[in-house]
C-alpha cells in the first residue's frame, strides 16, 4: 500500500499575515486542491492524508467532498515546523503502507506521471525525489549580498516533492531527528541518517508557491 501525506501546515509568511496560500485561488480552485486531484488520478497511490492547520480542517473536508477526493483517509492538523506536519501524518498511516510519499501542498503542478515515476524509484531504493540538474550559475554567499564563491553546477541539482519513501527508512531516519535540527525537507531527514537518496529528473515546471508572483506564474502555467 502506497500512502500520500500532502503538507499544507505553512505559515504562508511571504503572502502576508493572515493568509493561508493552500486555499488562495489558482484559476478556479484552491491551491491545494491540484496537488489532492493530481494523487487521486495517480495509479500508484492508494490512499491520501492532509495535513493542513488546525483552524483549516474543516474547510479542508469540505474542498475534498467538493472535488471528489475518493482516496482521502483523514485530514489532521499539522504543526509549528514542517517536520512536525510530516510527523503527524505519519502518525495516522494504515498499518499496511509499505511506501510512503511526502508532498507539498504549495507546489499545484505536480502531475500524476511524475508521482507515479517517484514511487517506482522508492519501490528499488529507500528513498527518492523529483529534481533538476542546475543551469543557473551558482554563487556562494556568506553575507548580505557579497559574492564569496562560485560553485561547480555540473554537481548541484534543484530537488522538489513529491518526495517517496519506503515507510521503514522514513520512521527511522525522523527518530534519529535531533529535536533541535532545522531541515528543509525529509530527504535530508534521511540523508543524516546514512540512507542513500535517488532523483527522478524532469523538466516539468513545479514551482513552489511562496509569493504573490509565484500565484500569477502558476495561473499562466495551468491555463
Amino acid at each position: 500500500m502506497t500512502t500520500a501525506i500532502i503538507v499544507a501546515a505553512g505559515k504562508s509568511e511571504r503572502m502576508g499575515a493572515g493568509t493561508d496560500k493552500a486555499f488562495l485561488s489558482l484559476v478556479g480552485k484552491p491551491v491545494v486542491a491540484w496537488s489532492l486531484l493530481a494523487f487521486e488520478r495517480c495509479p500508484e497511490i492508494d490512499s491520501i492524508i492532509l495535513v493542513v492547520r488546525k483552524d483549516q480542517v474543516l474547510a479542508s473536508k469540505a474542498v475534498v467532498k467538493m472535488f471528489g477526493i475518493s482516496k482521502l483517509a483523514k485530514v489532521v492538523a499539522g504543526g509549528a515546523k514542517r517536520q512536525d506536519s510530516v510527523k503527524a501524518g505519519l502518525a495516522e498511516l494504515d498499518m499496511d503502507t509499505r511506501y510512503v510519499v511526502i508532498h507539498d501542498g504549495a507546489r499545484p503542478l505536480v502531475t500524476s506521471d511524475t508521482i507515479a515515476e517517484v514511487v517506482k524509484l522508492a519501490k528499488r531504493y529507500p528513498a527518492a525525489t523529483v529534481g533538476h540538474r542546475m543551469t543557473d550559475s551558482v554563487k556562494r554567499v556568506l553575507k548580505g549580498t557579497i559574492v564569496s564563491a562560485s560553485e561547480n553546477r555540473e554537481q548541484l541539482w534543484a530537488v522538489q516533492t513529491p518526495q517517496a519513501f519506503q515507510v521503514k527508512t522514513l520512521r527511522e531516519a525522523y527518530k534519529k531527528l535531533e529535536a533541535n535540527a532545522v531541515v528543509t525537507d525529509d530527504c535530508q531527514i534521511v540523508e543524516l541518517a546514512g540512507e542513500t537518496v535517488r532523483i527522478f529528473e524532469t523538466r516539468r515546471p513545479n514551482l513552489k508557491i511562496t509569493t504573490v508572483e509565484d500565484l500569477q506564474i502558476a495561473a499562466a502555467l495551468l491555463k
